[in-house]
Order: C-alpha cells, then structure tokens, then sequence
C-alpha cells in the first residue's frame, strides 16, 4: 500500500466522511421498515464497536481480548456493519454504494497503515497474534486465538475510547430518518 494514500486516507476520512453523511441525510429516501430492518443491523455494527472499545487500550496494550480475539479489527468491522446498516435504512441504493466505495477507498489503506504502526510497536507478540487471528472478516464459526484469557469488558474504556459518540451519532441518524419518515 502506497504510504503516501495510506496518510492521506488518514487525514480525510472523518472530512469525507462528514460529506457523505451530509449527502445521506438530504438524499436517504427510508420506509419505515427499512429504517427497523437497517437500524437493527447499524445497532449489531454499534454494539461490536462498544464491545470492541471496552477492550483497547490505545497505544499501551496491544488489544486481544473480546472481539479482539476474532478478528483484528472490530471497530472498523463494526462501523462497516453499521454504515450497511445505515445504508439501508436510508432506503437509497447509490447512497450505499458511495459508502461502499468510501469505506473500501479510505478505511483500507488506514487499517494496513495502523497494522504497520502496530507491528513496529510490538513486534514479535503482534506477528504472532496476525498469525493467529484474521484481519477483518472473523473466521467462522468463531475462534478465539487463546491470548489475553480473561481480560473482560471495561465500562471504564468504553468511555475514555469515547464509544458513547458512536452511539450518540446512531441515534441521531435514526431519529432523523424517522422524522423523515413522518414529514412524508
């Protein structure tokens, strides 16, 4: 991966990101069912990343408890599992493929850069946990890589990794599309 794209993707995937939720609320089209059958799934991807962030330790720790232990990556799992969900409950077909196109183009480069940083943070303990658990999809059925047994959930991370904004931003969107709804 070209590191030069890798840093630029870095750089603007929150900007880019703030457009296309600014061009998911003025051209998202919901029904109500699709707006239950797509929160459903956004609140999976949510609850993933709640999961995940009461496990990371940023910087100190290398995370391999929880979700960690399945897959390398959960928050960006989770935010891939919520922004389909949120696709669909937008009831807009080029609104999900341009979510597609922008996860894929700016979320990839940015997990191989991090795992780059993560392998010259802690070395051989990395490699090894790489070797044992996949990047991003989970292995199914799910296997746990057996390291970090008994670290647990900690509320405490939870909200120092400031997870609470994801699902403040979750319910935003829900009740804005639900208004949407209404206004119709």
């Amino acid at each position: 991966m070209d590191s030069a794209y890798a840093a630029w993707a870095a750089r603007w995937r929150v900007p880019l990101g703030f457009l296309l939720g600014i061009a998911y609320l003025v051209f998202s089209r919901p029904t109500m069912r699709i707006l239950v059958a797509g929160g459903a799934v956004a609140a999976a991807g949510m609850a993933l990343r709640a999961y995940a962030a009461g496990h990371l330790v940023k910087n100190q720790k290398l995370a391999t408890s929880g979700p960690y232990a399945c897959t390398r990556n959960p928050l960006y799992l989770g935010s891939a599992v919520m922004g389909a969900g949120l696709a669909l409950a937008g009831g807009s077909w080029i609104l999900a493929l341009a979510c597609v196109v922008l996860f894929t183009a700016i979320y990839w480069p940015v997990i191989r850069r991090e795992e780059g940083y993560l392998r010259r943070e802690f070395g051989e303990v990395y490699e090894s946990y790489a070797r044992a658990v996949p990047l991003f999809v989970p292995r199914l059925p799910l296997r746990r890589s057996g390291q970090a047994a008994g670290e647990r959930f900690r509320w405490k991370q939870y909200w120092k990794n400031r997870e609470y904004e994801a699902l403040l931003g979750y319910l935003s969107i829900i009740i804005f599309l639900a208004f949407k709804i209404r206004l119709r």
